[in-house]
């Protein structure tokens, strides 16, 4: 059994990784913000504003549901909070599933992993650094690789191209549909559905377009 299938424990926090600030938040590198509101407006809960480096939402029930976290020292330093949140929820690495861009996966894609290495992404090299384990679930959303040249650090604060922006939201709310998948019926059940090839998007009678998900 690869590591990618290892099974993990009850995940109890789901964190996704972005930039604060409205001037980020259609950007590319905030798919995991982008994933963690589209969880926040399904439950119908709120962010609450901390003084941590971080902020979250907690079901109205204690024990009801999972919490949501979202980091506010950007990107880069991701790890500061992800430490930070750890302590205080009293966590270990494995009850922690992070959400995140990933330039290696197309738009429309997802991959799921148990643990893993950084893979050239800062934020989780910084959640990796700070908390001195790789030994944490993963979704990373596909935002693909420039089309036309640009410089990466400027494509992923840009957000998504015209032509992609519905497959890109589509794939935002997969990728939640993944997360909550996670906690209901554990990591491997959702790696073996959400790390297949997806078509979202297929005609119907009298050429309407629809969901094509399973």
């Amino acid at each position: 059994m690869g590591p990618d299938r290892v099974l993990a424990p009850k995940i109890l926090v789901v964190v996704g990784l972005g930039n604060p600030g409205e001037q980020y938040a259609g950007t590319r590198h905030n798919a995991g913000f982008q994933v963690v509101d589209e969880l926040a407006r399904r439950r119908r809960v709120c962010w609450r504003p901390t003084h941590a480096s971080f902020v979250y939402t907690r079901e109205k029930l204690p024990g009801s549901g999972p919490v949501l976290v979202k980091p506010l020292t950007f990107m880069n330093r991701s790890g500061i909070a992800i430490d930070e949140m750890m302590r205080q929820f009293q966590l270990s690495s494995n009850q922690i599933l992070v959400v995140h861009d990933d330039l290696d996966l197309a738009v429309g894609r997802l991959r799921l992993m148990a643990r893993g290495s950084a893979g050239g992404h800062r934020g989780v090299q910084s959640i990796i650094e700070h908390t001195a384990t790789e030994a944490f679930a993963r979704i990373k959303v596909g935002i693909g690789r420039p089309r036309h040249s640009e410089p990466i650090e400027e494509y992923v604060l840009e957000p998504p191209y015209a032509d992609e922006l519905e497959l890109y939201q589509a794939t935002i709310e997969r990728a939640a549909t993944a997360a909550e998948a996670v906690l209901t019926g554990g990591l491997e059940a959702a790696m073996n559905r959400f790390n297949s090839r997806w078509q979202p998007f297929q005609e119907g009678p009298g050429g309407t377009v629809k969901d094509a998900q399973a």
